[in-house]
């Protein structure tokens, strides 16, 4: 290990402002949130695929993507006639 680097970043951390070392903290903090949830959503798809019994989705996933595409570009399209018809 490579204790002089440690310590010259510890130097350097403490030479830094408040709202810098804040920023720091919370930069490191994102990094172990995201292993976090990486590891979950792993875990949710071990599950998913047990329950499933590891086949694939039968119609295919793509299918529900574009149904729900067209679902949302025809609530867009519904919004924007709303918006721009005078009735």
């Amino acid at each position: 290990m490579n204790t002089q680097l440690i310590e010259s970043i510890i130097q350097l951390i403490k030479s830094l402002t408040p709202e810098e070392q804040a920023l720091i903290e919370a930069k490191l903090h994102t990094q172990e949130d995201w292993e976090n949830e990486h590891q979950e959503l792993l875990q949710l798809k071990r599950k998913v695929s047990d329950r499933v019994n590891s086949q694939p989705f039968n119609p295919p996933i793509e299918k529900y993507l574009n149904q729900a595409k067209e679902e949302r570009i025809a609530q867009q399209d519904e919004i924007i006639s709303n918006c721009f018809n005078e009735n």
